[in-house]
């Protein structure tokens, strides 16, 4: 259990488990979908943040990540195609005591959702979005979508997409982002972690989730999330640690001038304290930035919480504007909206 501070969300005052945030919908991912460790990510992580289970809420759009609203025994909203996080933002200002989650894919969010997805980040709601990517249309049946890799043969890029793809955490980060992480689908303790620090943030946090479509998109990540090749392919990064990576720990990241660089530990004399420590709260961006767009093969991809710095957030400025004008208004009640300027009795 963890508290806020200045925040007013009510806690559960018996202890919940996984089983209470289990919906009694039928789950109608296909068999194999990376949506299912996700799904089972949450309801790991809401028991341990300890509110109310009515205090939820889930918020999403259209596509396959967007059914999750169905899957969670909480409060829910399944909006139109790109306008979950618009939605999110109207329901956690109108109603600031609840912990609002935003299930959302790479099409929905950062497609036909863009200007929402970048505008919610600017405006730091205090909000969690949970961005599924597995790199194409799924529900539609196999579109390639804004983060489809260069060159990929899809339903509408029969000959290769020559589009440039988005990189989420740069996107993010450039929409100046407080709070970025990334995980696998594979790995259901990593996304429970990153999803309890998510809540922890106050502000918008956007959590990137390599996920996997077995029937459009399958193996999207296998360069990363392999058995074979994982060891070096990740680093899993934690605030105040040097980071190592590598089947033997022996590879490891430090900056080079202006640039990352992957080092060997223990040759040409390099040690663990040449190597970069993860500051994760650091204001500046531009490590994190560094951090959000490595990838194989140069780089391993970053795994964890980027990006956590603290801004003040629109839901809490809102809240002070509307106390202030309050406290210096004439009109406290209806009855003071009634009398007020010139009034007349109808007889």
């Amino acid at each position: 259990m963890f508290e806020f501070p200045n925040k007013t969300i009510e806690r559960s005052v018996v202890e919940l488990n996984k089983a209470d945030f289990v919906s009694d919908q039928m789950v109608k991912w296909c068999p194999g979908c990376g949506a299912h460790a996700i799904l089972a990510s949450i309801a790991n992580v809401f028991p341990k943040i300890g509110y109310r289970k009515e205090n939820f809420m889930m918020v999403s759009g259209i596509g396959c990540s967007s059914r999750f609203p169905y899957y969670v025994n909480t409060y829910g909203f399944h909006g139109i195609h790109g306008r979950a996080n618009a939605i999110a933002s109207g329901v956690k200002i109108a109603n600031p005591n609840l912990s609002v989650w935003i299930a959302t894919g790479d099409g929905d969010s950062m497609a036909i959702g863009g200007n929402h997805f970048i505008h919610i980040i600017r405006r730091n709601i205090d909000v969690n979005i949970i961005l599924f990517n597995n790199q194409i249309y799924g529900l539609t049946k196999g579109q390639y979508s804004p983060t489809t890799p260069m060159g990929s043969v899809t339903k509408t890029s029969p000959q290769g997409t020559i589009e440039h793809p988005f990189n989420p955490g740069e996107l993010v980060l450039g929409a100046q982002g407080t709070f970025f992480a990334r995980a696998v689908d594979t790995n259901v303790k990593l996304m429970t972690e990153v999803m309890f620090e998510a809540a922890r943030h106050d502000g918008t946090s956007v959590i990137e989730i390599l996920q996997n479509c077995i029937i459009f998109a399958d193996k999207t990540h296998h360069a990363i999330t392999d058995k074979e090749v994982r060891d070096d392919a990740q680093i899993h990064i934690k605030n105040g640690e040097p980071l190592i990576f590598g089947k033997d720990r022996d590879k490891g990241i430090r900056i080079n001038g202006t640039q990352l660089e992957v080092v060997k530990i223990g040759e040409n004399g390099i040690t663990e304290d040449d190597l970069l420590v993860h500051d994760q709260y650091q204001q500046d961006p531009g490590i994190h930035l560094m951090l959000a767009k490595m990838y194989p093969p140069h780089f391993p991809v970053a795994l964890g919480v980027i990006r956590s710095a603290m801004y003040p957030t629109y839901d809490d400025l809102v809240e002070d504007q509307i106390t202030k004008a309050k406290t210096g208004s004439k009109i406290q009640c209806v009855d003071d909206l009634l009398n007020s300027g010139d009034t007349w009795e109808i007889k």
